[in-house]
């Protein structure tokens, strides 16, 4: 299984831009379904959106597709995720995960095998 690893959390006033990166440790990223989830405090964690291994496309949750972007940086073996016009509601600690499933089990995050330890965001009004 490749490992995960979370970076650019942390506090931003509302209405700022945080860029949050996942790095691949082990296995290359490109082979992968990378996806962001949140979890709030008191609340069910929250699919963001994936960006589909080998190529494939991007899907958002229809509430951030408007301010969220998902992307790949191989040189890198990453996936980042640019948030921008953040809201108070946006706070909340943000996880990647990688699985092979296929598309229409991108969503569930009980279909990925790996886990990013999570990064806090939190923004302040």
């Amino acid at each position: 299984q490749v490992q995960l690893v979370e970076s650019g959390g942390g506090l931003v006033q509302a209405g700022g831009s945080l860029r949050l990166s996942c790095a691949g440790l082990g296995r290359a990223l490109r082979n992968y379904n990378i996806a962001w989830f949140r979890q709030a405090p008191g609340k069910e964690r929250e699919f963001v959106a994936v960006i589909r291994r080998n190529g494939g496309g991007t899907i958002y949750a229809d509430s951030l597709k408007d301010r969220f972007a998902i992307s790949r940086d191989n040189a890198k073996n990453a996936v980042d995720l640019q948030m921008n016009s953040l809201e108070l509601e946006d706070t909340a600690v943000y996880y990647c995960a990688a699985g092979s499933q296929v598309l229409s089990a991108v969503r569930d995050g009980r279909m990925y095998t790996s886990w990013g330890q999570g990064t806090q965001i939190t923004v302040s009004s």
